[in-house]
C-alpha cells in the first residue's frame, strides 16, 4: 500500500470517526481491500473489525456490499455511519415498499458508499442482476464464522454465499469475525470460494475484560451479589433456557433491579421492544438465551454474567465479547454445574449424524474441563485459539487469587492514590507484562470528574433522543471519558479527542462544549 493510499485513510479515519491512527492489524486489512485482494481478517470483538471494511468503502470508488445477518445489526450500523456523515444504507424485510424503492433509487444514482443486506436476501437472482450494475467495489462477510459448519453459530443460508465469486468477478471478497479457530477459518475460506484469500489472526485476549467462574450453588444470590457493584450499567444475563431466564428476570426484578427477558418463545414484537429498551438505556440488565446478542453492538455493556455454563469454548467467547467493547474493564462471570453439560446433552437428541452430536458433547465436556482447571482464564481461553500468552497477572479469579469484586475495589483504591491502576486496552503504550496500559475509566474518577462524567451522559441521552437512535451512537463513554481528563474548551481541541469526527463535532459539539466549559 502506497503512501498516498495510508495518506487518504488515515484522513478518512480522522475526519469521520475522530481516530487519528489505526489499531492493531487495521492497516494490514485495509490495504488488502484496497489492492483487491481476498482476505479473512479475525479480530477480537472491539478491535475495530467494522472499521477494516468502513474506511476503504469511502476511500475508493464504488458502492461496497456488507453481508449481514441480523436486522439488527444492519440497523446498528447503519446508524452509527449516517452518524459519523458516511452515506449508508441497508435492505431488510422490515423496510416497507416505500423505503426500499428509496434505497434502490440511492443504488441507481451511485449516492451509497455501503449497502448492507442480509445473505438470503443478496443472492436473489434479482437482487444480483441489479446489483451488477450498481457499481460494487467490494464484498466484506461480516460474522463470517457463520458460514462454517465446524463453528459455533453456523447458519445455513450463508452457505449459498459462495455465488457471490463469479457473480461479481471483479469484486474482492472480505470476511471478517471475532470468533474461528484454525479449522474454522480453513473452512470459512473454503466455503467462500476464496482458499487463497490472506488471513489475518489478530490476539484473540481481551485484556480489559475481568474473568471469573465459580460453581452455582445459589444463583439469585449470586447474581445479587455481582449486580450490586454494577448499580446504573449495563449488563446481560444469559440463561441456558427460557423457563431460567424467564424465573431469573423475574426473581431480579423481585430484588429491585430493573430486567428484561428475551428468548424465542416470546413474540418478535416483545423482544424488538425489550432489546430497543435495553440498547436505548431504559433497562439496565437483559436476561437472555443466546439467542440475544449478535446483532447488539451496544459499546458499553460492564458485564456478561452466565447463569448458566455455555454449550462450548467458543460460544463462551462469543457471548463475553459483549461486554467492554469500548475497551474498559468489564466483568465476565460464569456460574457452571455438571448438570449444564447434561442439559445441553439433551438439546442434542435431534441431531441425525452421529459423529456432529459426539462431536457437540465433547465441546461441551471441554468447556467444563477448561474452567474445572485452575489456570489463568486469559491463557486457558486463547490456548483454544492456538495462541499462547502470559498469565494476566490480575484480570481473573485464579490470577488475583481472591473475589473479584474485592480485586476490583481494591484496585480502584490503589489507583486513586496512586494513578495506577489494572491493564487494559485502552490508553497509552505496554507495561512490563507486554499488556496494554489503562486510560481513563469510571472507577478512577474522584467526585468532581463522576459529576461531569454524568452531566455529559445526560446530554448524551438527550442528544440521542432527538435524533432517534441509542445513546452509544452519540458517544461511547470512552469519549465521555476522554472529554472528562482533557477538558476541551474549544471545537478545535473537541476535535482532537479521539472518538470525535467532524460530522459528530458539528452536530453534537456544542452541547458537550457548554457542559464542559460549566466545570
Amino acid at each position: 500500500m502506497n503512501e498516498n493510499t495510508v495518506t487518504s485513510l488515515l484522513a478518512n479515519l480522522k475526519q469521520y470517526w475522530g481516530y487519528p491512527g489505526f489499531r492493531p492489524l487495521q492497516r494490514e486489512a485495509m490495504a488488502l481491500v484496497m489492492s483487491d485482494r481476498d482476505s479473512l481478517v479475525v479480530l477480537p470483538t472491539g478491535g475495530g473489525k467494522s472499521l477494516c471494511y468502513q474506511v476503504p468503502a469511502i476511500s475508493r470508488n464504488g458502492m461496497a456490499l456488507v453481508v449481514s445477518p441480523l436486522i439488527s445489526l444492519m440497523k446498528d450500523q447503519v446508524d452509527s455511519l449516517q452518524a459519523v456523515g458516511v452515506s449508508a444504507a441497508c435492505i431488510n424485510s422490515m423496510q416497507t415498499a416505500q423505503n426500499k424503492r428509496e434505497v434502490a433509487a440511492l443504488i441507481r444514482r451511485r449516492e451509497l458508499k455501503l449497502l448492507y443486506i442480509a445473505p438470503e436476501r443478496l443472492v436473489q437472482p434479482q437482487t444480483i442482476e441489479f446489483l451488477q450494475g450498481a457499481g460494487v467495489s467490494f464484498i466484506a462477510i461480516d460474522e463470517a464464522h457463520c458460514i462454517s459448519q465446524w463453528g459455533h453459530d453456523f447458519r445455513p443460508e450463508y452457505r449459498q454465499l459462495r455465488c457471490l465469486k463469479t457473480a461479481f468477478p471483479d469484486a474482492a471478497v472480505h470476511g471478517y469475525t471475532a470468533t474461528a479457530t484454525e479449522q474454522v477459518r480453513t473452512d470459512i475460506a473454503e466455503q467462500l470460494g476464496i482458499a487463497d484469500a490472506e488471513i489475518l489472526v489478530g490476539s484473540f485476549d481481551r485484556p480489559n475484560l475481568q474473568y471469573r467462574v465459580e460453581r452455582r450453588t445459589d444463583p439469585t444470590g449470586q447474581l445479587q451479589r455481582i449486580l450490586q457493584r454494577h448499580k446504573g450499567e449495563s449488563g446481560i444475563v444469559y440463561c441456558i433456557s427460557r423457563k431460567n431466564v424467564d424465573s431469573t428476570s423475574d426473581s431480579l426484578n423481585r430484588l429491585g433491579f430493573k430486567a428484561l427477558p428475551y428468548h424465542a418463545g416470546m413474540s418478535d414484537e416483545d423482544r424488538r421492544k425489550n432489546q430497543d429498551a435495553f440498547i436505548d438505556e431504559d433497562v439496565n440488565i437483559i436476561v437472555a438465551t443466546v439467542a440475544f446478542g449478535m446483532g447488539i453492538d451496544k459499546s458499553n455493556v460492564r458485564f456478561v454474567i452466565h447463569r448458566d455454563m455455555p454449550k462450548d469454548i467458543e460460544s463462551w467467547y462469543q457471548e463475553i465479547g459483549r461486554a467492554g467493547r469500548d475497551g474498559l474493564p468489564s466483568d465476565c462471570v460464569m456460574f457452571y454445574s455438571w448438570a449444564d453439560v447434561k442439559m445441553h446433552e439433551r438439546f442434542l437428541d435431534g441431531m441425525d449424524d452421529p459423529d456432529v452430536r459426539e462431536r457437540t458433547r465433547a465441546a461441551t465436556v471441554a468447556l467444563f474441563d477448561l474452567v474445572e482447571r485452575t489456570r489463568c482464564r486469559h491463557q486457558a481461553l486463547v490456548a483454544h485459539f492456538d495462541e499462547v500468552i502470559e498469565a494476566c497477572g490480575e484480570s481473573c479469579d485464579v490470577c488475583s487469587g481472591q473475589p473479584i469484586e474485592d480485586r476490583i475495589a481494591e484496585l480502584a483504591v490503589l489507583q486513586a492514590g496512586s494513578g495506577r491502576g489494572r491493564r487494559t486496552a485502552v490508553g497509552g503504550g505496554l507495561g512490563a507484562s507486554g499488556r496494554a496500559a489503562r486510560g481513563p475509566d469510571v472507577d478512577s474518577l474522584d467526585d468532581a470528574e463522576r459529576e461531569l462524567f454524568e452531566r455529559l451522559r445526560v446530554v448524551r441521552r438527550e442528544l440521542a433522543d432527538e435524533s432517534g437512535v441509542p445513546a452509544y451512537i452519540v458517544f461511547g463513554d470512552k469519549v465521555l471519558l476522554e472529554m472528562v481528563a482533557r477538558r476541551p474548551a474549544t471545537a478545535r481541541e473537541l476535535l482532537q479527542v479521539p472518538g470525535v469526527g467532524e460530522a459528530k463535532l458539528e452536530r453534537y459539539g456544542a452541547a458537550f462544549l457548554d457542559v464542559l466549559l460549566e466545570g
